[in-house]
């Protein structure tokens, strides 16, 4: 990247309010208490009537709805031993989208490698909607799913 488009990007992020874009300090701030665990910031960050959107038939897929089931589902992810690096925070008209990469190992050797876009629908400055889409769903799946028993 030039200097001159990082300047530029630096400029529309500090006046996002004046071109119609969506904060993306709102991601960061929701990978930082997603990372530390900090329920109560989540919250802050949280509409009364967030949904998350998440693909596929697994433990952790569907609509969850409301603060409370939005950080359940949360807490279900980061229990199940996932770490997440931010690759990329994009800024739209309506949110923030965060490029991701999750991974994961268990201890029966169920893997998880995946890149997602976790997307983050703002309201009234607060996160409204979030909706995930992922490269691997049926590695999701399995990596969240009961342990096989032997």
């Amino acid at each position: 990247m030039s200097p001159d488009a990082t300047s530029t990007t630096r400029q529309s992020t500090a006046d996002h309010r004046l071109v119609g874009t969506a904060d993306p300090a709102v991601g960061h701030a929701f990978l930082r208490a997603y990372a530390a665990r900090d329920w109560d910031s989540l919250r802050a960050l949280f509409h009364a009537d967030v949904t998350w959107d998440l693909p596929g038939r697994g433990p952790i897929s569907g609509r969850a709805a409301g603060v409370e089931a939005v950080i359940d589902r949360v807490r279900r992810i980061v229990d199940g031993g996932t770490r997440t690096q931010l690759l990329h925070v994009l800024t739209g008209s309506s949110g923030v989208a965060l490029l991701l990469h999750n991974t994961g190992r268990k201890a029966d050797g169920r893997l998880l490698d995946e890149h997602l876009i976790t997307l983050l629908r703002t309201r009234e400055d607060q996160i409204a909607a979030v909706e995930t889409y992922l490269s691997d769903i049926e590695m999701m799946q399995a990596f969240f799913a009961e342990p096989p028993t032997t």
